[in-house]
């Protein structure tokens, strides 16, 4: 598998990276941050060290953190859909 970039992250696995969201049409959901520890469908599986929070994809903007450091934006609607079916899709510009 290739390494993980800005171009390629909607068609990469994302379970071990850190996440914040940025924005959500549910403020409560504004500013959670940890490790992505399971996708759905629909959702992604938070862990912040004390708590699990499962975040909707389609509502909301995400930062991620890629191993080199590097921070990407990701609109959540871009990741929607079963994560082994992910890769079959046609890349989507945000």
């Amino acid at each position: 598998m290739s390494p993980i970039t800005p171009k390629n992250i909607c068609r990469h696995e994302l379970i071990g990276l850190e996440v914040k969201v940025v924005k959500s049409s549910c403020p409560f959901y504004v500013g959670i941050k940890g490790k992505v520890i399971d996708e759905t469908k629909n959702m992604l599986m938070v862990h912040n060290g004390k708590k699990k929070k499962s975040l909707p994809k389609n509502t909301s903007e995400f930062l991620f953190k890629l191993p080199d450091g590097c921070l990407v934006m990701v609109d959540g609607k871009n990741l929607v859909g079963r994560p082994e079916d992910r890769i079959k899709k046609p890349l989507r510009r945000w």
